[in-house]
């Protein structure tokens, strides 16, 4: 068994982890569940990729996620960063200032109270028995409750989270706050930053879930790099290139809808799109490999015949985010060849390690890797007009090029939990006597392929947001009648959803690299402008600033073999 290790860095990053550790624990309790369908006690997950297992100090075992979670103070709502539900920290009135002889006024803040969701995972921990109880209409009335008041009222990333965490997993960072509105660019997380004590802290905790693995196969990084966390998240990816020289990390960066609206100003835009380029610059120094998460509008895009997504709600853009890093990184959970009773559920396992050869090592050294999704995964045996199997996925990568014919371009495609036409499963030689056909009517195929395929869908958990059309059956299948006029669906309706995802590296993510780099040259470089004025106030000179344009030219210089002709004359 090889461990990951899991961190989360900002505001949207947690909200995306949020919704992937309610994947995982969903898929857990399943699989211990007889009564279900027996595909997920037959997954062929092994979950102790991303799970640890202890005890507390009175021996009660656990199985936590091997994660650490960085955010704002005040970001946790009702959960304390011990990792429980229950507040665990000292009451005001109980903390002495020994310090301070004099008078001493204290101004608490009300604490979070837990919602109603919350409240329904205090109980059945109470009252085990009774939370299978009941009615099946008595428990429709109560779930209906409970998705109601997720849908209206989810104001933290904790609000819809079932899971139980480590002690050592949850930071809140002292000097940005869930209020503060001005943590919005690289530069003003440089307090945080210059706080040799948090990040350490921060270390430390790394340092505690990656020392107690036996074989670790890396580190999958998920960091919302739209404000200050993008400084945080690159001085974090620094000490772990450092420390860790061997071990892969796979970078996500996640962008709510929301933060990427128009800029007010001329100077507002030119910070804007400088945080862009040195984010993208910084962060990209420090991972094998990066991937871009976040399209302008989830509502707008290929995805809405089927999703009805508000992306003013976090709660929901963050649901696809994680269910499509969660379809990317089943590989690295697939069991490796063993009992023929489980290769018959899935195929194609690789470790983190092996995507990164895979994606960034062939031939071009790319390692700017596009997301591609299908949520849900259309039927294998649906054909479109001329007879070729459709399956069109949507990127949510931004600033890429719709028309991609790289025949330079290599991809990672991951299906798991496929249907036909009639809602029954198919097997994993269906499934890939299916893509060899898709891929045989393509007129530009890629360099290099690689197929992973599980049996095992994506389970909808309670939690989840009811974001599904009237279109989309029971179990994910795509139904012929009109949702138009129809409430949209969520886990009460839908059990689970088959899913398709594809990390893509080619000629695609061209205009992404090539916007930031022009970014730095046009405002960052030339003398006497706005923006050089903005990378000295965020703590940059001239030396480090060609540095970081440099090394952009060097990320666009697979694309451009003239550019180390030019190079190498000079």
């Amino acid at each position: 068994m090889r461990e990951a290790v899991t961190v989360q860095v900002g505001g949207f990053a947690n909200y995306v982890g949020s919704h992937f550790w309610n994947f995982q624990d969903e898929l857990l309790g399943l699989a211990d569940d007889p009564d279900v369908d027996p595909v997920f006690r037959t997954a062929a997950l092994d979950m102790d990729v991303l799970y640890r297992t202890g005890e507390t100090h009175q021996g009660v075992p656990t199985y936590c996620p091997r994660l650490v979670s960085v955010g704002s103070r005040g970001s946790l709502g009702s959960l304390s960063s011990s990792g429980n539900l229950s507040q665990t920290s000292a009451p005001a009135d109980q903390l002495d200032i020994i310090t301070w002889s004099g008078n001493v006024t204290k101004s608490v803040s009300k604490p979070h109270g837990r919602n109603l969701f919350l409240q329904s995972l205090v109980e059945e921990g109470q009252n085990p028995s009774t939370s299978n109880g009941g009615s099946n209409s008595q428990k429709s009335v109560e779930d209906k409750d409970l998705i109601e008041c997720l849908e209206n009222g989810v104001n933290f990333w904790t609000d819809y989270s079932k899971v139980q965490y480590h002690p050592q997993s949850l930071y809140e960072l002292h000097g940005s706050w869930t209020d503060f509105d001005k943590f919005d660019n690289y530069g003003s997380a440089q307090e945080v930053v210059l706080d040799w004590s948090q990040i350490e802290e921060m270390n430390e905790r790394l340092r505690f879930f990656v020392e107690e693995c036996d074989h670790i196969q890396g580190i999958q990084f998920i960091v919302d790099d739209s404000g200050g966390f993008s400084s945080v998240a690159a001085r974090f990816l620094e000490n772990i290139a450092d420390d860790y020289t061997n071990t892969p990390v796979l970078l996500y960066c996640v962008r709510d809808p929301v933060t990427l609206g128009s800029s007010r100003n001329k100077r507002e835009s030119i910070t804007r799109s400088l945080h862009d380029a040195v984010s993208f610059a910084k962060l990209s120094s420090y991972c094998n490999l990066m991937v871009p998460i976040g399209p302008p509008s989830l509502s707008r895009s290929y995805l809405s015949p089927y999703l009805y997504i508000q992306d003013e709600k976090p709660f929901h853009s963050s649901a696809v985010c994680a269910a499509a890093i969660h379809s990317v990184t089943v590989p690295f959970r697939l069991t490796r060849l063993g009992p023929s009773s489980n290769l018959a559920h899935s195929s194609g396992n690789l470790d983190i390690g092996e995507l990164v050869h895979i994606l960034s090592d062939q031939g071009r050294l790319n390692m700017i890797t596009a997301l591609d999704v299908a949520m849900p995964a259309p039927s294998l045996t649906d054909r479109d007009a001329m007879g070729n199997i459709e399956m069109k996925l949507q990127s949510l990568t931004p600033e890429i090029r719709d028309e991609d014919e790289d025949p330079y371009s290599v991809e990672s495609l991951v299906i798991h939990g496929a249907i036909d036409r009639g809602g029954q499963r198919t097997s994993i030689s269906q499934v890939k006597d299916s893509v060899c056909s898709v891929y045989e009517g393509r007129e530009t195929r890629a360099k290099f392929s690689h197929l992973a395929v599980s049996m095992c869908p994506l389970p909808v958990p309670l939690p989840f947001p009811s974001i599904f059309r009237g279109n989309i059956g029971r179990h994910g299948e795509i139904l012929g009648d009109n949702s138009e006029g129809t409430q949209p669906k969520g886990s009460i309706d839908i059990e689970s959803v088959p899913m398709a995802a594809r990390l893509r590296s080619s000629s695609a993510v061209l205009p992404f690299i090539e916007r930031r780099s022009g970014s730095l040259q046009k405002h960052g470089v030339a003398r006497g402008s706005v923006g050089s004025q903005v990378l000295r106030d965020w703590g940059f000179g001239r030396e480090e600033v060609q540095d970081m344009g440099e090394h952009l030219a060097k990320l666009l210089r697979p694309f451009y073999p003239e550019m180390d002709l030019t190079s190498d004359s000079d």
